[in-house]
C-alpha cells in the first residue's frame, strides 16, 4: 500500500499528520511526502528576507536548503521517503506582507496551474492507494494552491485533509465529519514530535521551542481527516 501526502511547506505534513505518517509506515504501507514550496532565490530580498531574519537566520544562509535538510531527518524520523517539487513560496511570488499570506490569492499568481500539472504527473507515476493532503485551517495562499491542485489532479484518487496544525488549535472544530481518526499512541505520538523536532529553524517562530512544541504535543489525542469531497 502507498500513502503519498502532499505537504505546502516544508513540515506542514508532519506537524498536521505526523501521528498517522508513522502509524501507516509500521502497518508496511510506503509513504512519501511531497512538498510543494522548496524552491531557491539566491539572493531573497524585502518581505521574502525578512521571513528568514524572523527566524533568527542571517541573510547568507541558504534558507531553503537548510529547511530541504530539515525536511529529509524529518521524514528520515517517520520512515518516510521525501519529495521536493521546486515551486516558490508566496513572499517569493509577490505577497509582500504577513496580511496578504493569509488573504485571498493575488489574480496574476497562476502557480495553481504548474503545482497541478506536476502532482498530475507524480500522482500518475506513484498510483497511491492513498493521498493526503491541507484542510487549510488558518486561511494559508499556499494551502490553498495545494488543495486546488489537487482537486485538480487526484479525480482517480482516495484523497483525505488533515486539519492544518498549529493553524487547527485556534479553530473551531471542523463542521464536517472525519471519514478517519487516527488515535495516538505512546510510539505515534514520539514520531511525530521527533518529526517536528527536526524542523528546528521554525520551532521557535511557531511555538516557542522544541519543548513547547512538545508539551502541545502531548495534550493531542488524536488527528483527524476529511474527505476531499466535503468541502
Amino acid at each position: 500500500m502507498k500513502l503519498l501526502a502532499i505537504s505546502p511547506h516544508l513540515d506542514d505534513a508532519a506537524f498536521s499528520a505526523g501521528g498517522l505518517l508513522a502509524s501507516r509506515v509500521d502497518q508496511g504501507w510506503e509513504v512519501t511526502v511531497v512538498t510543494c514550496f522548496t524552491g531557491n532565490v539566491a539572493r531573497p530580498t524585502g518581505f521574502a528576507l525578512a521571513c528568514q531574519l524572523d527566524k533568527g537566520l542571517g541573510a547568507d544562509i541558504d534558507y531553503m536548503a537548510l529547511r530541504r535538510a530539515e525536511d529529509h531527518a524529518a521524514c528520515e524520523a517517520l520512515d518516510a521517503r521525501a519529495i521536493h517539487l521546486p515551486f516558490l513560496e508566496a513572499p517569493h511570488r509577490g505577497y509582500i506582507s504577513a496580511k496578504m499570506l493569509f488573504a485571498a490569492r493575488l489574480p496574476d499568481d497562476r502557480v495553481v496551474d504548474d503545482v497541478a500539472a506536476a502532482l498530475a504527473e507524480l500522482l500518475a507515476a506513484e498510483r497511491p492507494d492513498l493521498v493526503l493532503g491541507p484542510l487549510c485551517l488558518g486561511n494559508h495562499v499556499d494551502h490553498h494552491v495545494v488543495l486546488e491542485a489537487i482537486r485538480r489532479s487526484s479525480a482517480d484518487h482516495t484523497v483525505l485533509l488533515w486539519e492544518d496544525w498549529p493553524y487547527a488549535d485556534r479553530e473551531d472544530r471542523v463542521a464536517a465529519m472525519p471519514a478517519v481518526i487516527e488515535h495516538l499512541t505512546p510510539e505515534t505520538r514520539a514520531r511525530r514530535i521527533a518529526a517536528c523536532a527536526a524542523y528546528t529553524s521554525q520551532l521557535g517562530f511557531q511555538f516557542g521551542g522544541v519543548e513547547a512544541m512538545t508539551e502541545r504535543t502531548e495534550r493531542i489525542a488524536e488527528e483527524r481527516f476529511y474527505p476531499l469531497q466535503a468541502f
